[in-house]
């Protein structure tokens, strides 16, 4: 079970062997112990321990497989989004939460106050969800920025 708290990842040290572990993991999160602890001079059973340690503490929260959205018929999008007066950001974190579309939701500094990543089917998908976004009246704006090609840096670097 991942720790709860962000103090227990931050308390734990992570090491150079850790972050040799996770740039694998980065590259493939399919890599074997075995192949893990080949690159990193330990055998099995020491790297097993610290991939556990690692995702009970909450520093790997999970693995996931990389989709090419435009192969797969999505479109990504983000939406700056300019807070009303009284609305502590907080507040459009916990709707955001409940919009399956929404794949990260950033607090930003300056103008605008907040950054939602989308993915949806199509265009109008797009708009029924940022409509439902200017619905809950917490929001005196937004801007929809259509992702058009995507790059991506080697984690490694």
């Amino acid at each position: 079970m991942p720790c709860a708290s962000e103090r227990c990842a931050t308390a734990m040290t992570v090491d150079a062997v850790d972050r040799q572990i996770l740039a694998i993991l980065r590259r493939n999160g399919r890599a074997s112990v075995s192949e893990i602890a080949r690159a990193v001079s330990l055998s099995p059973a020491p790297v097993s321990r610290r991939i556990d340690r690692l995702e009970k503490t909450g520093v790997i929260r999970g693995y996931a497989a990389l989709i090419d959205d435009h192969d797969s018929g999505t479109l990504e999008a983000f939406t700056e989004i300019r807070l009303a007066g009284g609305t502590e950001t907080g507040e459009l974190g916990d709707i955001v939460k409940d919009i399956p579309e929404v794949r990260e939701f950033f607090t930003i500094a300056g103008d605008p106050d907040a950054l939602v990543h989308l993915r949806v089917d199509d265009v109008d998908h797009l708009q029924r969800v940022v409509n439902a976004l200017r619905r809950t009246g917490k929001l005196t704006g937004t801007k929809t920025l259509i992702v058009m090609h995507t790059w991506q840096r080697d984690p490694d670097r």
